[in-house]
């Protein structure tokens, strides 16, 4: 007889597999884990016998079952706000004036590097309970709000407590090449050589799952991102880059060079870069709230990335400048409102595509073996997680194994 932890009967599950049928759906169908992994998934007649007195049973009642959502890009730790910038250009003041008057990333730098870990640990929670509450059971966490070694270093130690002392698992991201520090201004090569240098003392430290560059005219040439690709490669880190946003350089196709992980932003991507990344397998990662909150006018070549296969991740970009979203159904709803994609694709985007994007093979979908991720929803079809969003259908849910509450 079968051991269970629990069961989940009676539910339509959308899988987010490839079993031909659209989101990977099971009707009327019966979910199982244990020790915090998926043992099956499928028809009832397939369940195998188990002891009935001794398992929690759940009745899904016709109610949807999908994998824990998964927010593939965010900055979610820093300090202070730039609320103020935002009314500043509402009123008609330029990026350049606010910048001279000490706005834009100078100004969450100089907050977060004068916040002790206490202080940013506690903005990171609330942050990361909103997201919870939404069903995110997966985050990943960059820095680049240090841009010197102490606060970096300050980041990701915030975003690795978070992983040890919250539900939601968190990968961590060293973009220590986000932006020119004032001490480097006529020096961008000695500051990548200090990323350089910093990423080799982070990795030391167990504090980096992946390396990202800002390749763009405003932050990092070509040759400056592939110096920091190549010291990621030789400590056997993967690596990723926010490309192709506001220009097109060719990051994405030197991120698919170096076989990474994923390209996020790539509005302005070109055809060239769109067939590197499918031969890479590199995932495309779109991030709606940015182009939503600065109001860009360039669509992410949506048309050519369904040509050449490419997998769409979907994400919040959760920061202070460009995108202070803190709501991964507001980003569902926008790929599919501005981006134009389906609520199917835009599923995948939070779940199977997000996960693929983070390197991690053990969730995303419900399938035997995987991570128990998983979250009921009170809704007729998965289409209504796109469709609407400020109310939350969330009845339940589970991270590896676990219900957990939202209320943290």
């Amino acid at each position: 007889m079968q051991q269970f932890d629990a069961i989940w009967i009676n539910a339509n599950i959308a899988t987010m597999t490839d079993n031909g049928r659209a989101y990977g759906t099971i009707e009327n169908g019966v979910l199982a884990i244990k020790d915090g992994v998926i043992a099956y998934v499928g028809q009832r007649s397939g369940l195998p016998a188990f002891d009935a007195l001794a398992t929690p049973l759940y009745d899904a009642a016709g109610q949807w079952l999908l994998p824990g959502f998964i927010d593939c890009h965010t900055h979610l730790v820093y300090a202070g706000n730039r609320a103020n910038e935002f009314e500043m250009r509402l009123n008609g003041a330029s990026y350049q004036a606010i910048a001279a008057a000490g706005g834009g990333i100078k100004a969450t730098v100089a907050a977060t590097r004068a916040a002790s870990p206490e202080e940013l640990f506690v903005l990171a929670k609330d942050r990361l309970n909103t997201l919870l509450a939404q069903g995110v059971t997966t985050v990943e966490i960059k820095s680049g709000y240090g841009l010197d070694l102490a606060t970096e270093q300050k980041m990701l130690e915030v975003a690795a407590e978070l992983d040890r002392h919250h539900p939601v698992t968190i990968q961590k991201t060293f973009l220590g090449a986000h932006a020119l520090p004032v001490d480097y201004a006529d020096d961008a090569d000695g500051y990548i050589d200090a990323v350089c240098r910093m990423l080799g003392q982070l990795q030391q430290l167990g504090l980096v799952d992946a390396v990202d560059v800002f390749c763009e005219g405003i932050g990092f040439s070509i040759a400056q991102t592939r110096k920091v690709f190549a010291a990621a490669t030789a400590l056997g880190l993967p690596v990723k880059a926010h490309a192709e946003q506001l220009s097109n350089l060719g990051g994405s196709a030197l991120v698919a060079e170096f076989g990474g992980l994923s390209a996020d932003h790539i509005e302005f991507l070109d055809e060239a870069g769109v067939a590197a990344m499918a031969k890479a397998g590199t995932v495309a990662v779109l991030l709606p709230g940015a182009f939503y909150f600065l109001r860009e006018t360039q669509l992410p070549p949506i048309g050519l990335l369904r040509q050449y296969q490419v997998p769409m991740a979907v994400a919040t970009d959760l920061n202070p400048g460009t995108s202070p979203l803190c709501s991964l159904p507001l980003m569902l709803n926008m790929a599919c409102t501005l981006f134009r994609l389906t609520p199917e694709e835009a599923l995948l985007g939070v779940t199977r595509h997000a996960a693929q994007a983070l390197g991690l093979n053990d969730r995303g979908r419900l399938a035997p073996g995987l991570r128990a991720d998983f979250a009921l929803y009170a809704i007729s079809q998965p289409a209504e997680l796109c469709y609407q969003f400020g109310v939350s259908q969330l009845k339940q849910l589970i991270i590896n194994g676990k219900e957990v509450s939202s209320r943290r």
